[in-house]
């Protein structure tokens, strides 16, 4: 603690001013007050009593507490003897009755031995000094110290005890300046008498309860400014940290100290700080890390296939198989056929990113996926879809079971080879087996026999669309595009259906899908033809009679694998005389025909001799 000379100049008011009653307590804030007081002989007993007032009088100023003041006595002479201490009394009345108990002593004059006793007894945590509540210790005496005061007496100022030192007639100078804190005309006072006494404590008074600094002086703190006894000390709001100069204030910048935990940027207040994200992210819910703001999610870009987010924006990306025109957002179908050498046959289609290659009519594509050949060395994806309506009738079924199983014979069945599936529908569609289940014709054909027959409705357009979203799908066995495996479908009717087809006749046909068409009976043919892929006299068959869909199978043999077929037809060797016969005749009917035209010719020439000779 730092002393109360700042206000020396109050003390020529002292003598003035009236005493101080116990409503004009000081207000000085908490402090721990040791009065140290000389007992010995020299100190006649009326200028103790003086001496008693005079502690007396100072305590009727002070604000007395267990939390505001604390004042312990201590009397000295040869010896030291401690009147109570610092936790003893934290009322007036109690400090007044223990002061007025008081017996001197009466003997040397040990000052050294009192202000050491004071220093390590009087001012401990166990007699009641706060560790931080400034230390005063006033020292009366009347005489000169009979042991060396200097050093102790420094040591107790080292500590932080502020000592006043007030000498009465006899005492010397010398010494009064030895024990007192600087400066010295602020803590050291020389009385005349015991009588005069009285005029210090109004003086003490003064500075100990005196004027608050920070609202009466220049204090030069930049924030706050906080009194205690005869002095002040600056301190700093919130978020900021005392300067060297113990007046000025600088922020704390927890960002420049790396104490934020903050991803990309921190923003720094003033013992605080706030996490920011650089341009292109936004700050995560834990307020600390940042994530790259998907301006994708925002469903503004338009983009025809895909949006790809980046850092400050976005861009589009197409499909395989498709290229980005020049706006940034469309996507436009590659034609692989013009482009590269597809090696094809007869002919290319392009697909998106890819291609494939189809043979002509008659025809099937070759294991190479690129030339063609017949049916036994063709592969192809075959759906027969068949009606299981109730207009068919049981015994008529077993017949269209049949009719399938003839198809079945004329197809090279395998896993790599030609895959067949097989659909029957009424009101529903129900899928028999999938084109992946079976992998020869005897198991396809002992699983065609098994199928129960549904009767109920006729719903062709239903069984169409399961058809092209089911039954030609991969996960059912289709080969896939690239494997450029030609798919065809076989629809098998026996009356007109009871929802729309043109719908799904249409995609059937526009996603690659040979379509045949086979009716029996009541079935329309108009609604055959819809369904049936160009050209028509190849693809749709009607019939009257369910006993002639085995003639229909045949037919359609010739159709889908018309090279096989034709080897079926009788050829007849040249040289058997049945054949030498046949051929002469031919031969002989082909002469006469070219005598015949021979003979009209010369008569025409004749005529335009003729028509020439009568000109002349």
């Amino acid at each position: 603690m730092r002393g109360f000379g700042v206000l020396l100049a109050l003390a020529v008011m002292a003598a003035a001013r009236p005493k101080s009653g116990p409503d004009q307590k000081c207000k000085s804030g908490p402090v721990d007050l040791v009065f140290i007081i000389d007992s010995s002989r020299s100190v006649r007993p009326h200028e103790f009593e003086t001496m008693r007032k005079f502690m007396i009088d100072i305590l009727n100023t002070l604000d007395i507490g267990a939390n505001t003041t604390r004042v312990g006595v201590v009397q000295y002479s040869s010896q030291v003897h401690n009147e109570f201490s610092l936790n003893t009394h934290f009322n007036i009345e109690a400090m007044v009755k223990g002061i007025n108990e008081i017996i001197p002593l009466a003997q040397g004059t040990m000052t050294g031995l009192a202000i050491k006793y004071a220093m390590n007894v009087a001012f401990s945590p166990q007699e009641g000094d706060r560790p931080k509540a400034p230390n005063v210790a006033v020292i009366v005496t009347d005489g000169r110290p009979q042991d060396r005061v200097a050093e102790v007496a420094a040591e107790a100022r080292e500590k932080g005890v502020e000592i006043y030192a007030v000498g009465v007639a006899r005492a010397d100078m010398t010494s009064l300046r030895a024990m007192a804190s600087p400066p010295f005309e602020d803590h050291v006072f020389l009385v005349e008498s015991f009588d005069l006494i009285h005029q210090f404590g109004l003086q003490f008074q003064d500075k100990l309860c005196g004027m608050d600094l920070c609202a009466e002086s220049d204090h030069g703190c930049q924030h706050i400014c906080e009194s205690s006894p005869g002095t002040f000390n600056c301190l700093c709001l919130p978020g900021h940290a005392l300067n060297a100069d113990q007046k000025t204030c600088s922020a704390i910048d927890l960002c420049s100290e790396g104490k934020h935990e903050c991803e990309q940027i921190c923003v720094s207040s003033p013992g605080s700080f706030t996490c920011g994200c650089n341009k292109g992210f936004t700050l995560n819910k834990d307020k600390r890390t940042c994530s790259m703001i998907d301006y994708c999610s925002f469903r503004n870009h338009s983009c025809d296939h895909e949006c790809v987010s980046v850092l400050n924006g976005y861009y589009c990306k197409c499909s395989h198989g498709y290229k980005l025109l020049e706006d940034g957002k469309t996507c436009q179908h590659l034609d692989l056929c013009n482009s590269v050498e597809h090696g094809c046959e007869y002919q290319c289609v392009s697909t998106p990113g890819s291609y494939y290659c189809v043979c002509p009519e008659g025809q099937l594509l070759q294991d190479d996926s690129k030339s063609c050949g017949t049916c036994r060395s063709a592969n192809i994806d075959l759906v027969l879809l068949i009606d299981g309506s109730k207009s068919v009738r049981p015994q008529n079924f077993e017949l269209v079971k049949k009719f399938v199983n003839q198809v079945v014979d004329s197809l090279d069945v395998s896993a790599h080879g030609t895959r067949v599936g097989l659909v029957q529908y009424s009101s529903r569609v129900r899928t028999e087996f999938p084109l992946n289940m079976y992998h020869t014709a005897d198991e396809i054909k002992a699983a065609v026999m098994k199928v129960d027959y549904m009767e109920k409705g006729t719903m062709t357009g239903l069984a169409l669309k399961h058809m092209l979203e089911n039954s030609f799908s991969e996960a059912e066995g289709a080969r896939g595009p690239g494997r450029h495996v030609p798919r065809v479908g076989l629809v098998f009717t026996d009356g007109r259906s009871q929802d729309d087809i043109t719908e799904w006749a249409k995609k059937a046909k526009e996603a690659g899908i040979t379509m045949y068409a086979v009716g029996v009976g009541k079935a329309v043919e108009d609604e055959l033809r819809e369904i049936a892929s160009e050209p028509l006299e190849k693809h749709f068959y009607y019939t009257t009679d369910f006993t002639a869909i085995s003639t229909i199978a045949e037919n359609l043999k010739l159709n889908v694998c018309p090279e096989e077929s034709q080897g079926e037809i009788e050829v007849k060797d040249p040289c058997a005389c049945e054949s030498l016969v046949e051929f002469q005749q031919a031969t002989m009917s082909t002469l006469e025909q070219l005598t015949q035209k021979l003979a009209r010719m010369t008569a025409r020439l004749d005529d335009l001799e003729n028509q020439l000779l009568s000109r002349k």
